[in-house]
């Protein structure tokens, strides 16, 4: 009975063991059958282009028994292939995309369409179809070089081409590019005006070489004749209130005479005007001596001081005098603040331009007087100022302000609390150049003084920068009367815009700026308005050469 029981277990061990081994067998075979199955499957018909690789789960192995038994050179001409394509596309692109534009361009749009198709044809070229693309054979490693050569050689000519014309097609491209040369064409902009405005500066700063001539002439000639220039007494006219004063401050004797003289010839009675010249030491002596060779038609009276003369302009009482003085001894014990000190210094060199803050005390028997610059011609008898009710006002100026343009805050620093605090930054600024003054008015409202309180704490410049319009804006804020624009045209040294018929209808034309008639330099359609004034009968003119 035991003998049977171990008899059934051997049986069936040695049976499931036979089994397992039959199992093995038959799932190697399978896989070997497998195996060949798919080494000796192809598809002949089929070219590597136009083949559709399975995507079932052995397509993997399908893809790299293919790649296993193709020809290593089939990739090569296949990467060379696409390489051909893909420049055919871009080429196409750009073509396209010129033609939308529509671009002036027909040439380069010519050379695209002929590189697209030299493309095409290198493919369907007969040598290298048969060859290349239409064998199952070896390829010919010869052909597929030449080819090779002939698709790079195209190759390199559309991207020679392609960056050639992207500056052209690439919007970001052309944006920046455009940014750049507008930033070179502003710089270049703004050094030219820098350039410009120096240069004009410069020019308008310096003495021309006529004017220093004529100073010179007119010195030797006093120097010759000592007792022909002596200086004669004051007359009774030079304090009369009841003549047309006018004061002028200048150094230069040509502009003076060209005032005058247009002042003259324009007034209906030029026996009752009365010139009032002040000049510099250096130029004083020259001044006289033209007028007393060229003495002034029409019986007008004319005398000529110097600055010098005004003793009571000093630095004690001058403000200007005052810090200028200061300047100059911090400029001696300080070295290091050389640079900055002569261009505080520089600014008050020239006293003539502040004597407009001292005319009562100037001319103290006077009750109006008009001051004139140097730069203007008068076109008109101007008698008809003096009888202007000015409403208990002091100045009397045509206003210059436009929209937002000439207004207080462009000439005063309204940070400062001071100006802040006393002033309205869009009140309207007048000009200098032709100014009536109520010298009675004028001593009423000690304008002087008031001048003298805010230049002293302007000391430091930060109420206003240079200049006297921006303390004239002060001393005689809401003490200004505003005349007709007829009475005064300015712009005449600077814009060459200003119509004719404003300037025919002026009474005084203004050469403000930096364009001065008796410069090179001068708006050639303005200068023969100056010109005609100028005494060409005079000697040392013609001797000067004005070029005029």
């Amino acid at each position: 009975m035991a003998v049977a029981v171990r008899g059934t277990r051997g049986g069936s061990s040695f049976r499931s063991f036979f089994s397992f081994r039959i199992f093995i067998s038959a799932m190697f075979f399978l896989l070997f059958v497998a195996t060949l199955s798919v080494l000796f499957t192809t598809n002949p018909s089929t070219t590597p282009d136009e083949s559709t690789l399975p995507t079932t789960g052995n397509a993997y192995v399908h893809r790299t028994f293919l790649a296993l038994k193709s020809d290593p050179l089939r990739t090569r001409v296949d990467l060379i292939h696409q390489q051909a394509r893909d420049h055919i596309t871009l080429v196409n692109a750009y073509a396209a995309y010129a033609r939308k534009l529509k671009l002036d361009i027909s040439k380069q749009l010519k050379m695209f369409d002929e590189l697209a198709q030299n493309f095409s044809d290198i493919s369907l070229r007969p040598t290298y179809r048969a060859s290349l693309f239409d064998t199952d054979g070896p390829i010919d490693e010869d052909v597929l070089r030449q080819f090779e050569k002939e698709v790079k050689d195209r190759v390199k000519i559309a991207r020679m081409m392609i960056v050639e014309a992207k500056e052209n097609y690439d919007n970001q491209l052309k944006i920046q590019k455009l940014k750049d040369t507008i930033f070179a064409v502003h710089e270049s902009l703004n050094k030219a005006k820098k350039n410009g405005a120096l240069a004009s500066l410069i020019s308008a700063r310096s003495v021309p070489k006529s004017l220093h001539c004529l100073a010179m002439r007119l010195m030797g000639e006093q120097i010759s004749n000592p007792e022909k220039y002596r200086d004669e007494g004051p007359k009774p006219e030079f304090e009369d209130p009841s003549l047309y004063h006018y004061a002028i401050f200048s150094d230069n004797v040509i502009a003076v005479s060209v005032v005058v003289r247009s002042v003259v010839k324009n007034a209906a009675e030029p026996w009752k005007h009365v010139f009032h010249v002040v000049s510099n030491r250096m130029n004083v002596a020259a001044m006289k001596v033209w007028f007393k060779m060229r003495p002034v038609e029409g019986g007008a009276y004319l005398e000529v001081k110097a600055v010098e003369e005004f003793t009571f302009l000093n630095s004690s009482y001058v403000p200007v005098l005052k810090q200028r003085d200061l300047a100059n001894l911090q400029k001696s014990n300080q070295a290091e603040n050389t640079t900055n000190d002569m261009k505080t210094s520089n600014k008050y060199l020239s006293m003539l331009d502040y004597l407009r803050f001292y005319l009562p005390e100037m001319y103290p028997k006077l009750h109006k007087i008009l001051l004139l610059d140097d730069d203007v011609v008068v076109q008109k008898d101007l008698t008809g100022l003096w009888k202007i009710d000015l409403d208990g006002k002091v100045n009397g100026a045509v206003e210059i302000c436009f929209g937002s343009f000439h207004r207080f805050s462009h000439y005063l620093n309204f940070s400062h609390p001071s100006i802040k605090d006393n002033f309205n930054p869009k009140a309207c600024a007048w000009s200098y150049g032709v100014n009536i003054f109520n010298l009675d008015t004028w001593r009423r409202e000690k304008c002087t003084d008031n001048y003298h309180h805010w230049q002293s704490m302007n000391e430091d410049q930060t109420l206003w920068k240079s200049g006297t319009l921006a303390p004239g804006l002060i001393t005689f804020y809401s003490t200004t009367k505003s005349l007709d624009k007829s009475w005064h045209v300015l712009g005449l040294g600077y814009n060459p815009s200003i119509s004719m018929d404003e300037i025919n209808n002026a009474a005084v034309i203004h050469y403000n700026g930096n364009m001065k008639p008796w410069l090179d330099i001068a708006l050639n359609q303005y200068k023969n308005l100056w010109t005609k004034y100028v005494d060409n009968d005079m000697e040392f003119v013609q001797m000067c050469n004005f070029g005029l």
